[in-house]
C-alpha cells in the first residue's frame, strides 16, 4: 500500500509517501518538509497564533494534493507537544479539520515515547537486548526502556529543545549564566522521574533519535546523511562538553556552518546538546547509537501491523464467544479508546507502564481533498 504520513512537530511539519508492505521495511517514495517552528509562533499563554495556524493549513492543503499526486489513497496525520501543550489545540485541530478535512490526531507525550520506541526495537532488532531511548524533538524530551516491542516505562518531559532555547537562551551567543541555568533545570527535571525508567533495569543498548541527536552525533565526526542509514553512527557523552563549549561561542549563523546544523535549527541546536548532556549524565550513557528511525516509522509500523491481522481466534472453550475487536481509533485528545484498561494516569512529566496504544485514524485523501474551505484552489 502507499501511505502518506503527516508529522506536525514543534520545530517542522513533514509529509513522508511511503510504499508500506507487512513484513517489509517502509520505501520512502517522496518527501514534502517545511520548518514552521510552531513552538516560536506561541503567544504568552502558550496557545498557537493566528499566524502559526494560518501556515500550517497552508502546509496540510498542500500535503493533500502531493499525496493524491504521488498516489496515496489516505493520509494519516498526527502531532506532538506543540498543539498538545497549547490552550487552543483543540480550536486548531477543528479548523484543520474543517478547511482541509483531515482528522489531526494528537498524540500524548507517553505514546510518542511508546511509538517511537516501537521503530527503534524494529530498527535494532531483539539481539539488542533491553534498550534505553531518548528522543529530543522541539517541544519535549521522550524517555523509554524495556526489552519487548514495546517499553516496559516511557514518560515525556517538557525538555524539548525549541522550548528550553525560547525559555532559556534568548541572546544569540549566551551568557554562562544562561547555559548554567538550562542545565540545571534540565537534570532536576530528569532526575526527578528517572526512578522511573531505572526500576526496569540497567540497558544493553543505549539509543538516541530524532534530528537533535543526529546533529550532535554528525558535529562530533560520524558519518553524513548521505552515506545512507545503515552507516553505524554513535554519540560519545565525553565529546559533549567539547560540542557546547563550540555552540555556546557561536552566532547562529555561524553554527550553521558546522557539520550537521541546519539554519533552520541553528539557534536551539545549544539547548538540544545541553539537555542531551544532562539526560547522558543522568542516566551514565558513555555512549548513544543513533536510530535513523523514529516517530514517523513507528506510527507506519504500527499501522502494518494492523493489517497484517487477518488470523482467526477461537475461544479455549466452546461457548465462550469470540472477545471484542479493540477500537482502533484515537481522538483528538491523545487517550486511548481501546478496550484495555488504562493503568496509568500520567502526563507528559511521568512514567506509566501500560499496553500497546491504538492506531490513529488515517483520513482517505480524496475525502480529505474534499474539506478544502470555499475557493481553496488545488496545487499545480
Amino acid at each position: 500500500m502507499r501511505l502518506a504520513v503527516l508529522d506536525i512537530g514543534s520545530n517542522s511539519v513533514h509529509l513522508l509517501v511511503v510504499d508500506a508492505h507487512v513484513g517489509a521495511p517502509p520505501l520512502p517514495a517522496t518527501s514534502h518538509k517545511e520548518v514552521l517552528r510552531l513552538a516560536e509562533y506561541l503567544k504568552d499563554d502558550g496557545s498557537i497564533s493566528t499566524y502559526g495556524q494560518n501556515r500550517l493549513v497552508e502546509f496540510v492543503r498542500d500535503s493533500i494534493d502531493i499525496a493524491e499526486d504521488q498516489g496515496s489513497e489516505q493520509i494519516l496525520a498526527f502531532a506532538t507537544s506543540a498543539i498538545r501543550s497549547a490552550p487552543n489545540g483543540d480550536e486548531t485541530i477543528d479548523r484543520i479539520r474543517h478547511e482541509t478535512g483531515v482528522e489531526l490526531n494528537v498524540m500524548s507525550g507517553e505514546d510518542e515515547a511508546r511509538v517511537t520506541f516501537l521503530a527503534v526495537r524494529r530498527w535494532f532488532g531483539w539481539s539488542a537486548g533491553s534498550i534505553l531511548l531518548m528522543d529530543i524533538g522541539g517541544g519535549s524530551l521522550e524517555l523509554a526502556s524495556g526489552r519487548d516491542e514495546y517499553p516496559d516505562a516511557a514518560l515525556s518531559l517538557p525538555l524539548g529543545a525549541g522550548r528550553m532555547h525560547r525559555d532559556f537562551l534568548q541572546s544569540d551567543v549566551p551568557s554562562s549564566d544562561e547555559v548554567d541555568g538550562l542545565r540545571k533545570y534540565a537534570r532536576h527535571t530528569i532526575g526527578r522521574v528517572a526512578g522511573n525508567l531505572n526500576r526496569v533495569g540497567r540497558p544493553d543498548r543505549m539509543v538516541g533519535s530524532s534530528k537533535t541527536f543526529r546533529s550532535l552525533a554528525r558535529i562530533a565526526g560520524a558519518a553524513p546523511s548521505g552515506a545512507g542509514i545503515f552507516v553505524p553512527r554513535e554519540l560519545k557523552r565525553k565529546d559533549m562538553p567539547g560540542i557546547i563549549d563550540e555552540l555556546v561561542h557561536r552566532t547562529p549563523s555561524q553554527r550553521a556552518a558546522l557539520p550537521g546544523v541546519s539554519e533552520a535549527r541553528s539557534g536551539q541546536v545549544l539547548a538540544g546538546a545541553i539537555v542531551a548532556e544532562a539526560a547522558m549524565t543522568i542516566f551514565d550513557v558513555s555512549t548513544l547509537r543513533i536510530s535513523p528511525w523514529a516517530l514517523r516509522e513507528g506510527i507506519i509500523m504500527r499501522q502494518l501491523d494492523l493489517l497484517d491481522s487477518s488470523e482467526v481466534l477461537s475461544p479455549t472453550r466452546p461457548g465462550i464467544g469470540a472477545l471484542p475487536p479493540p477500537a482502533l481509533t484515537m481522538p483528538s485528545n491523545g487517550t486511548s479508546t481501546g478496550g484495555t484498561p488504562d493503568l496509568s494516569s500520567a502526563d507528559d512529566a511521568g512514567a506509566a507502564i501500560r499496553p500497546p496504544v491504538p492506531a490513529a485514524t488515517a483520513v482517505p485523501t480524496a475525502a480529505a481533498g474534499s474539506g478544502r474551505a470555499a475557493g481553496s484552489k488545488r496545487r499545480k
